[in-house]
């Protein structure tokens, strides 16, 4: 087989003439055999349909790289509003990059969010007009359900949207429990509105659950001390360890708690070795009188913030040696006619050699005694020693 040196056609060995062209072929052999097959020219059309390929596809990757930069750059702008919770800008910013980049997963995801983020600004005006109406629990659960609703994001723009609904959530239990406090409630309320404080993380609540705790620990300790009084002593130990479990760190009700039990053996002991005492109880008073171990210093009275009668007083021991279960009788009077007798103990319950002590009671129903009216008398002063 050989080619035609005109046309580069095929041609057989032995003939003489191309059938392409017509031409009259080389009669040497060696001639033809040496003749070279020319470029053929229809090879410019695949050529150039490759090379537009190449062209388009090279532009139209140039356009994307262009149109994911633009998505990104948008994506990244709305990232900024919705950390500066402008959420509807946002919403925008995110919409135009998906028109850039339909296929932008994170945009898909976050416009979610942004979207769910407008709502949730609207719930929080929504939930403020509640609590404003005093309709608590309603504002609370719109509340739990915008943050519901974002659950299965994250990020720090979350994370800030998230801190906002609580703080709001915080805010609305804040003004529900000022009302509750401002419908004057019993003690069994105060308990149950003590945790509800400390359920809230703010300065204000602070300032209420110690008024409460406050509060808890007047009226146990004014209870308490009747208890104690009339001898009842496990229902004033049941009492003042019911007090402790919202004010572990009263001093008060600890040191009541120590007089208690003291005077709880101590009475079980007299009762049981009566008849081993010396002394009648009678001899005793006259001897502790006459000891004169205890020094009043000061006692007065005065109304509380809840508008009850407070008597506070601080004494001395000039005693030698220890003594304890130090007893304050006195008793109020208005017009020189006495309005009722008390007895209180002083904390701490053991007072040593020049050590100073106080007592204070809470007096409640007395509203109708106006405290400059009112005048205090100690009456007697009892104590033991560890002689005694």
């Amino acid at each position: 087989m050989h080619y035609c040196p005109y046309c580069g056609a095929n041609v057989l060995e032995n003939e003489d003439y191309c059938i392409n062209c017509g031409k009259q072929l080389p009669q040497d052999r060696h001639e033809r055999m040496k003749t070279k097959q020319p470029f053929n020219k229809y090879w410019y059309i695949p050529i150039a349909v490759v090379a537009l390929i190449l062209f388009v596809s090279g532009s139209y990757y140039i356009f994307l790289q262009n149109q994911s930069a633009e998505a990104t750059d948008l994506y990244q702008n709305a990232e900024t509003y919705a950390l500066n919770g402008d959420y509807s800008k946002a919403t925008s910013s995110l919409e135009e990059s998906l028109n850039h980049r339909s296929d932008f997963q994170q945009a898909k995801n976050a416009l979610a969010f942004t979207q769910k983020a407008v709502k949730i600004n609207e719930d929080l005006d929504k939930a403020s007009n509640l609590q404003k109406k005093g309709e608590y629990r309603d504002a609370s659960a719109l509340i739990n359900e915008a943050e519901d609703s974002i659950a299965n994001y994250d990020g720090e723009a979350v994370t800030k949207l998230i801190d906002k609904l609580t703080a709001k959530r915080n805010h609305i239990k804040l003004a529900h429990l000022k009302n509750k406090l401002n419908q004057d409630p019993g003690i069994d309320k105060l308990k149950v509105l003590l945790w509800e404080a400390d359920a809230i993380p703010s300065d204000e609540a602070d300032d209420i659950k110690s008024s409460i705790r406050g509060q808890i620990v007047d009226y146990v300790f004014s209870n308490a001390s009747n208890q104690l009084n009339n001898h009842q002593f496990s229902d004033a130990l049941l009492m003042v360890e019911d007090g402790l479990k919202y004010a572990p760190d009263s001093k008060k009700l600890l040191s009541l708690q120590t007089t208690i039990k003291k005077e709880k053996t101590a009475f079980e002991t007299a009762r049981k070795q009566r008849i081993e005492q010396a002394i009648s109880s009678a001899e005793k008073e006259k001897k502790l009188n006459e000891n004169d171990a205890v020094e009043l210093i000061s006692v007065s009275t005065e109304e509380n913030k809840q508008g009850n009668l407070s008597v506070t007083g601080k004494v001395k021991s000039v005693a030698t040696v220890p003594i304890h279960s130090i007893l304050i009788e006195y008793s109020l009077s208005s017009d020189e006619e006495t309005i009722l007798t008390n007895d209180v103990y002083i904390y701490p319950d053991t007072l040593y050699p020049d050590a100073t002590g106080e007592f204070e009671f809470t007096h409640y129903n007395m509203e109708q005694q106006k405290p400059n009216d009112i005048h205090i008398n100690v009456d007697r002063i009892k104590w033991y020693t560890d002689q005694s």
